[in-house]
């Protein structure tokens, strides 16, 4: 991104910005983990676990929690969802589990998020691996994107005995976890921690700027290996749909907040006094938010549909208004205008309902901007896949797969945000979760008909 010099670095004190990205939700104590954990009523059939992509029992955690045995609630959580600990700090309970809980009716659910962080927390904090790698089976499969759906597949491989090799793009296995989620959600280096963790097990090997289409192909993978999954989640962003004009300024919320997550010193990013975001969903919302604690003194995000339209929670749409962050609705940017080679505001059309249908007003609007951030979802990118000795069915612009995550391909399974699906890390987890299973599945098929 290019800079202009109007833009300066965080407009308040080093200390105050670090103060400012503390933990959203500060841990439980052992004492609020009770309480909380009393709350649950232990549901039969309970609603909240069908509500949970990846299965876990959550009364029994809970339960586990509340007879003073955290440690025994992680390993029932982890063994379920490997990524538990991050899943615990970044998944949408509220629309999730928690919007399940029976408590709901009182309108305080079981807080069963920080519940699982407590219990994760204490196991990580210990240091104790509860995971081990399975008695070798002779089989190597290669997982593409070291993401929650990679590593997941990985992990869940390993404890079964097969050889993993990972091949990840970036110098940082972790996915979105490391690169693409607010720094507030996730402090103190936990995504990286979380990773290690995984990688403990035994028998995966990382190999790191190894970019599929570039470094490494499909078709030779799937020929040196027993079996092949695709973890590749999204590596492009939506064009805003105007001429930028090649202003300063304008930049990808995704870029943004992954150099936010590097930077060592958030005093020393760049921040506009005056920032527009556009777009609706968490992504959107995490860069407004890390945007006014930076130190930007207006922060505007504005959406094309109403508040119950937005991808992005309630909860999650409250985080923004009680961060200062000014939500506008019904309206698309049309324009941008410039001087001096950088952005000065942007050009908004209005938007309306019509029959259930989108359309645009004709009413007009400017917002003055020295910053904008792009946050209108993120895409696949199909080429990154196109081999043509080894050709995938696609379902649109996305990888087709069916309910084990296998694709066209007799040796090839994807998952995660390459595929059809909820864009979230637990459910990405579920995919490589599940795919590993049907791996093993297949694998120990072909060794019964070799033996024969």
């Amino acid at each position: 991104m290019s800079t202009h010099p109007d833009i300066g670095a965080g407009r308040i004190p080093a200390e105050a910005i670090e103060a400012g990205f503390g933990d959203l939700h500060p841990a439980l104590d052992r004492n609020e983990a009770r309480v909380a954990s009393e709350r649950c009523l232990f549901c039969y059939d309970a609603p909240c676990i069908q509500a949970c992509p990846t299965g876990i029992d959550i009364p029994l955690f809970i339960r586990q929690i509340m007879t003073e045995n955290p440690q025994g609630a992680a390993k029932t959580i982890l063994d379920a969802n490997i990524f538990g600990g991050m899943c615990a700090r970044v998944c949408p309970t509220e629309t999730l589990c928690e919007e399940a809980c029976v408590r709901m009716a009182e309108g305080k659910p079981v807080e069963i998020g920080r519940l699982q962080r407590y219990a994760t927390d204490a196991l990580f904090s210990a240091g104790r691996q509860l995971y081990r790698q399975g008695a070798a089976t002779g089989a190597r499969v290669a997982v593409v994107g070291a993401g929650p759906a990679g590593l997941s597949c990985a992990h869940k491989l390993a404890t079964l005995g097969h050889a993993v090799d990972v091949f990840e793009a970036r110098e940082k296995g972790g996915g979105l976890n490391e690169h693409g989620i607010a720094a507030y959600k996730t402090t103190g280096g936990f995504a990286q921690k979380e990773v290690a963790y995984i990688l403990e097990v035994g028998g995966i090997t990382v190999h790191h700027g190894k970019r599929l289409g570039r470094d490494i192909t499909l078709a030779s993978l799937a020929a040196e290996y027993d079996a092949v999954f695709l973890g590749l989640g999204l590596q492009a962003v939506n064009a805003l749909g105007v001429d930028e004009g090649g202003l300063a300024n304008i930049e990808d919320a995704v870029a943004f907040i992954e150099r936010l997550r590097q930077t060592d010193d958030l005093s020393t990013l760049p921040i506009g006094r005056k920032v527009v975001v556009v777009g609706g969903g968490m992504t959107a919302i995490d860069a407004a938010v890390q945007a006014k604690k930076l130190g930007a003194e207006e922060v505007t995000l504005v959406y094309r549909r109403g508040a119950d339209a937005m991808p992005a929670s309630r909860y999650e749409q409250e985080v923004a208004l009680t961060n200062g962050v000014v939500i506008r609705h019904f309206a698309r940017p049309y324009a941008v205008q410039g001087e001096g080679g950088a952005l000065a505001s942007v050009l908004f059309m209005r938007t309306a309902l019509e029959g259930g249908k989108l359309v645009d007003t004709g009413e007009t609007f400017a917002l003055p901007a020295d910053q904008l951030f792009k946050a209108i979802g993120q895409l696949f990118l199909p080429t990154d896949v196109a081999d043509e000795s080894a050709v995938l069915e696609m379902d649109g612009v996305k990888i087709k797969v069916d309910v084990e995550c296998r694709t066209s391909l007799p040796k090839v399974w994807a998952g995660g945000d390459c595929t059809r699906g909820r864009d979230l890390t637990v459910v990405a987890v579920e995919d490589g979760k599940q795919a590993a299973l049907s791996i093993d599945r297949a694998l120990a098929a072909r060794l019964a008909v070799a033996a024969e």
